[in-house]
């Protein structure tokens, strides 16, 4: 029946694609939609840059509180050329603010996930190394996240070099940061805690019913670029353990309409899914 109803809510919406996983943690069940088609993985590819963060901080590589000189110039996986994030693409102003100065990577981790900074993004990944977060999304359950680079490298995506992500793979980090992934409980808690203060709602959080809603918790990230618009995490429904999902949708170009509405919609579908059957 999820099948069903997430592929009339695609075509319904002109979605190009949609995938949807869900895992639920009450009762061990699972159910997948196309969950293993890669999307490009925008902004949910943020998810394991916190999850190798999480595990450099774990095993004692760093700390929360260490300090980060902010700077805005990095060099692109394809050739090694200098490229900036575009401050006027970065939805969070706060880190560009610190330009020259240091910032807790405690602190760029929230601003990578909650306002999505992209500096903040391709500071921790010029920290960590991209094979350090593989090695972490691997440690999480997560294959099928692939990240390859930080965002905004215009030459690597020239060359065909994309972070990509499957909803099933998306849905394997989330069960492994409930679970635990090997970390402490303190490193843990800061990881989630991290993932509820996700400032954008419109995506997994509006398709559970407003009633139900107000007293939930969602520990999740959102993810859009011109031809994608995704969401994935952790749904915490009043008194019961919490189900993962993620819902990934894309679209062409120039189809700019209802995208966040979809996700919603998909949302409900899981919704009456877990709780339904």
């Amino acid at each position: 029946m999820l099948d069903a109803q997430v592929r009339q809510i695609a075509e319904d919406a002109g979605a190009s694609a949609v995938a949807v996983a869900v895992r639920d943690l009450e009762t061990g069940e699972a159910a997948t939609v196309d969950g293993d088609r890669p999307f490009h993985a925008a902004s949910t590819m943020k998810v394991a840059v916190l999850a190798a963060l999480l595990a450099a901080v774990a095993d004692e590589r760093h700390h929360l509180d260490d300090r980060l000189h902010v700077r805005n110039r990095f060099r692109s996986a394809a050739d090694g050329s200098p490229f900036r994030v575009a401050q006027d693409r970065d939805a969070n102003a706060a880190v560009f603010a610190k330009r020259g100065r240091t910032m807790p990577l405690g602190t760029l981790a929230e601003h990578m996930i909650q306002t999505s900074s992209n500096l903040a993004t391709n500071l921790l990944v010029d920290l960590l190394g991209v094979e350090a977060i593989r090695e972490a999304t691997a440690r999480w359950g997560g294959a099928g996240v692939e990240v390859v680079r930080g965002v905004e490298d215009e030459a690597a995506y020239e060359a065909g070099i994309v972070n990509t992500a499957t909803a099933y793979g998306l849905v394997g980090l989330f069960v492994g940061l409930e679970e635990g992934a090997g970390l402490p409980d303190e490193v843990r808690q800061f990881g989630l805690d991290v993932l509820f203060g996700q400032e954008f709602a419109s995506g997994i959080p509006a398709g559970v019913p407003g009633e139900v809603r107000e007293g939930s918790r969602f520990a999740h990230k959102t993810g859009s670029i011109s031809t994608v618009q995704h969401d994935a995490g952790l749904v915490y429904l009043p008194d019961r353990r919490p189900y993962a999902v993620a819902i990934l949708t894309e679209w062409e170009a120039d189809a700019t309409n209802g995208r966040r509405e979809t996700v919603a919609s998909l949302s409900r579908a899981v919704y009456d899914h877990v709780t339904h059957g």
